[in-house]
């Protein structure tokens, strides 16, 4: 029994000192190395992580600003085009407007000079319509004058002024009687 209370004695939970002390020294060894060399690599790159990360924002946070810029820039482009685009819009209206203006006044002046040229072609047809009656009238009248006479009528003077009186006579009489049917 003896030798059983030897065990009792130490405390399973309880490392002999001497390896303690060999593990403590192991530790801080391990501790150290890793401090010196792996510590170092690692702060380094969770360093560059985090400038990549804050970089990576800020070149989003800028790129986010510069199209938001030219978002706005487009937006007053565009706003700028619809305005320039009611402008030549309404220069075209007005331009159509006196335009057409232009050319029914063309029109009216046109069909006033046709209307007038009809005019004078029909004052001038009447005219010659009138003289070629009274030549014709005249010239029958005379014949069956001389028919009814009996002889011939050739003196021209006379016979124009003749003819000159009875067509006179004829159309001083002609208006008063359309006046009179008019009634």
């Amino acid at each position: 029994m003896t030798a059983l209370v030897p065990l009792a004695a130490e405390n399973p939970l309880i490392p002999p000192i001497p390896e303690l002390v060999i593990g403590l020294i192991a530790f801080a060894i391990v501790f150290g190395f890793l401090a010196k060399k792996l510590l170092p690599n690692i702060n380094k790159v969770l360093e560059e992580r985090r400038e990549a990360i804050e970089g990576g924002m800020e070149k989003a946070d800028a790129a986010q600003a510069e199209a938001q810029e030219t978002l706005e820039q487009y937006r007053d482009q565009l706003a700028e085009a619809r305005h320039e685009a009611a402008r030549l819009r309404q220069e075209a209206q007005e331009q159509g407007a006196a335009l057409i203006a232009e050319m029914r006044a063309e029109g009216q002046r046109q069909r006033e000079e046709i209307v007038a040229a009809g005019h004078a072609q029909i004052e001038a047809d009447r005219k010659a319509a009138a003289a070629a009656l009274r030549h014709d009238v005249g010239r029958l009248a005379t014949e069956l004058a001389g028919k009814l006479v009996g002889e011939s009528l050739e003196d021209t003077a006379r016979q124009g002024r003749t003819i000159d009186r009875f067509l006179d006579s004829l159309d001083e009489s002609t208006p008063a009687n359309q006046a009179e049917a008019a009634r």
